[in-house]
Parts: structure tokens; sequence; C-alpha cells
């Protein structure tokens, strides 16, 4: 399977039933509270029943990902990183050594080549700091690998459609 997860509408028609395309800014998405219930008490589940349980199975699922987030402070905007927070239940609470540090095992989650699509006014000094983001978010996200496009807002949808032909080949 292969998602699109992002944090605003694209206009993108694709023929191809295998990718699913999520735009966040369209649900309602709750912030963690940090309980830790969908390890203690609904393991995998996540205790808030909003539409972040609808859209986690489709990130262990997926083996393609691309994710396309507006970038503040050198991170992910508020929409994107409050779902990658929320999907945790595709971790258990249960910790094992990679690459010499200690990270969550996943819980049947696909290992994924990921693209990340970072748009908006973006400093050089806030590329750097998204780069090492998603170096670190590469290894609890289950990322074979990554690469990362800094585009301007105008041009996502061309951007993405382009990856997507890359997928199809």
């Amino acid at each position: 399977m292969k998602l699109i997860l992002s944090d605003k509408y694209l206009d993108i028609t694709l023929n191809n039933d295998d990718i699913k395309i999520i735009d966040l800014s369209s649900l309602k998405i709750h912030n963690c509270t940090g309980c830790f219930g969908c390890w203690t008490k609904t393991p995998g589940k996540c205790v808030i029943r909003d539409d972040a349980t609808k859209v986690y199975p489709y990130i262990a699922k997926s083996d393609r990902v691309i994710y396309v987030s507006r970038i503040k402070y050198g991170g992910y905007d508020t929409v994107m990183k409050t779902m990658l927070e929320r999907a945790i239940p595709i971790q258990t609470a249960f910790i094992r050594l990679h690459k010499g540090e200690t990270h969550h095992i996943q819980r049947d989650v696909a290992l994924k080549k990921a693209i990340i699509i970072a748009y908006g006014n973006i400093s050089d000094e806030e590329k750097d700091v998204f780069k090492s983001l998603i170096k670190r978010n590469s290894y609890n996200m289950n990322f074979e690998s990554y690469k990362i496009i800094f585009a301007n807002e105008s041009e996502i949808e061309e951007v993405v459609k382009k990856e997507v032909n890359k997928w199809e080949k």
C-alpha cells in the first residue's frame, strides 16, 4: 500500500487504487494526552476516539509514503505533527536497540520508503533543523530510506505527481 499524507488539500486525481490520499486538514484530530493507553489499556489503539484512529493504520500498512507539510520553526506544522504523535499506537511500549540507540518496537509496521515534501517560507537554518528531525524520525517511523524535497507551496501538487509517477515505474 502507498500513502500520501498531507496537511492541506491536494487537487490530485490518481488512477491507482493502491494509493490512499489523506487530507489531514479536513479531519478532527485531537492532541495526544500522553496517557499511554494505546500501550497499556487498549494495546495498538488510541483511547481518544477521533479521526486519527482511521489514519494510523494506513501509516502502519504503507510501504511507500509521501508526507506533505508546511515547515514551521524547522519542524512539521501543527496538523502533521499532531497526527504523527497520535500514531504511536503502531509502536509498542517495548524497546529495542537500533544502530546503538534505544527505539520502540514496531507493531506490524511495514518498512517504508518515505518522501517528505516540505513547503513554506523556510530559511536555510530551518532546513538544517528539519533535515536533522527527519533523520531522527526515520528510526522511529520505520523508514528504510527517505528523501526530503523543499518546494514552494504553488508547486506541491506537481512535485507529488512526479514522485507518484516514480512509484509506478
